[in-house]
């Protein structure tokens, strides 16, 4: 993870959840600024309040098979634990932990006698600055770190960090960091306390690096005095359950943001860019086929981005047909135009080598039943190429781009975009409606796995 440089007013200090506001205040009353250091002064930006579960790492190292820092970090250290955990349970290997894993590891946690369910490794959650936050100087950094187990003490420390200075300036432009650690339950009967740690006359965002869950207290309180939570739908385990959640909170009022939505900028601006040229955009109406690829494991992105072309078409979802197979087909029929009847596929494509970002578009295509409408159109990643999508047919009369992911998808560099604005994004939640509907057309047997 990318940290920005900073030095520390205090060193964090262990306190009281009691004593957090009275601490803060003293860290900042010895500022005097009687010497010839530059003084230090509290950002008035926003405040945020990232939850930082970070449980598999956990289970990981309790069970022998992580040694490193539980820090949020998903990389080949933490990969290579999962492999071989999932070799040592039997499980499918692929290095990531999904539903099965994670339920094997809860499973063979709870086993362990109670002093083999402590961890040793070191806590670095609440510690490591994420470039993403402290580059836009933020008033406030609430962590809450919930940890495996049982114990009732939720302990708190506070600290207040300023940013290396980069011009000759005689102030600082700090910020308080206060981070709370205890079991799941401890935290959540420590709601109320994290909803009052946030400043109430500045912005507020919640960063919730989990799945939404509107049952939870927690994430319940935190989403009625936060003005935009913050999620990322390719850490989902079922995502399109996640999905229709997140739609009824958008419903209630709740302001989400998905940084996976992000994520797709660079296949909606080809495909906007394709069909630009006057000619092509009257062929638009005639597409009636759509196939989209995924990175099999989550369904996210396909989702959002065919709610996104079905939104801006006014296709009306009318069916969901699951065919299942090698490739996990769905086909999803919709109403446009003149009654016309639409089909879109969505595919699973297993990969080989599964990077941070789980799901990611593969290939989408784009055509017309009617064989005189010029709107073929395939789009591929240029890391996988066009080959299955060309398979299609009728390559030779269509118009192909290749899609560049963006310069790093990681979560926390796509949070810095977010934390510039905390308006509704009116085209997401109307691709993320358009999702909901095809969504609740499952079929019951299916919805219900």
């Amino acid at each position: 993870m990318t940290t920005t440089p900073v030095v520390a007013l205090q060193r964090p200090k262990d306190i009281s959840i009691d004593d957090i506001e009275a601490e803060l205040r003293n860290i900042w009353r010895s500022q005097d600024g009687g010497s010839s250091a530059p003084v230090a002064t509290r950002a008035t930006s926003f405040s945020i309040v990232v939850y930082e579960p970070e449980e598999f790492q956990q289970l990981l190292a309790a069970l022998s098979f992580y040694k490193g820092a539980i820090d949020g970090i998903h990389g080949p250290e933490t990969r290579e634990a999962v492999r071989q955990a999932q070799m040592a349970y039997g499980l499918r290997v692929t290095g990531r932990v999904g539903e099965h894993t994670l339920a094997r590891l809860r499973k063979e946690y709870d086993q362990l006698s109670p002093s083999r369910q402590k961890i040793s490794n070191p806590d670095l959650r609440g510690f490591n600055l994420s470039e993403a936050i402290s580059a836009h100087n933020p008033c406030r950094v609430i962590t809450l770190c919930p940890t495996v187990g049982h114990d009732d003490i939720v302990t708190a420390q506070v600290s207040a960090y300023c940013p290396v200075q980069k011009r000759n300036t005689s102030n600082l432009i700090c910020c308080e960091y206060i981070t709370l650690r205890g079991a799941k339950s401890a935290l959540e009967r420590a709601a109320g306390i994290v909803g009052s740690l946030m400043i109430g006359d500045l912005p507020k965002f919640v960063w919730w690096k989990a799945t939404p869950n509107p049952e939870q207290s927690l994430f319940r309180q935190l989403s009625e005095t936060s003005n935009c939570i913050i999620v990322d739908s390719s850490y989902f385990s079922d995502a399109e359950s996640e999905m229709l959640k997140m739609q009824e909170l958008t419903e209630s009022g709740t302001y989400i943001a998905d940084l996976n939505w992000h994520r797709l900028s660079p296949w909606q601006e080809l495909t906007a860019e394709a069909f630009d040229p006057p000619e092509r955009r009257e062929a638009l109406i005639h597409v009636d086929r759509i196939s989209i690829d995924h990175e099999r494991g989550n369904a996210a992105q396909a989702l959002m981005f065919l709610g996104w072309f079905a939104s801006r078409l006014n296709w009306t979802p009318m069916r969901y047909v699951y065919e299942g197979g090698d490739y996990d087909i769905r086909k999803i029929y919709f109403e446009g135009m003149n009654g016309l009847e639409i089909e879109a596929e969505l595919a699973a494509t297993p990969v080989a080598d599964v990077g941070e970002v789980i799901g990611d578009l593969i290939g989408i295509r784009l055509t017309s039943t009617n064989l005189c409408a010029d709107c073929c159109t395939i789009l591929c990643s240029e890391t996988t190429g066009c080959m299955r999508m060309e398979a299609g047919g009728s390559a030779q009369s269509c118009r192909v781009e290749q899609v560049s992911a963006m310069s790093d998808q990681r979560a926390d560099l796509i949070l810095g975009q977010q934390l510039q604005r905390w308006g509704e994004d009116i085209l997401y939640q109307e691709s993320l409606a358009t999702a909901d509907q095809m969504l609740r057309l499952r079929p019951q047997e299916l919805a219900e796995k």
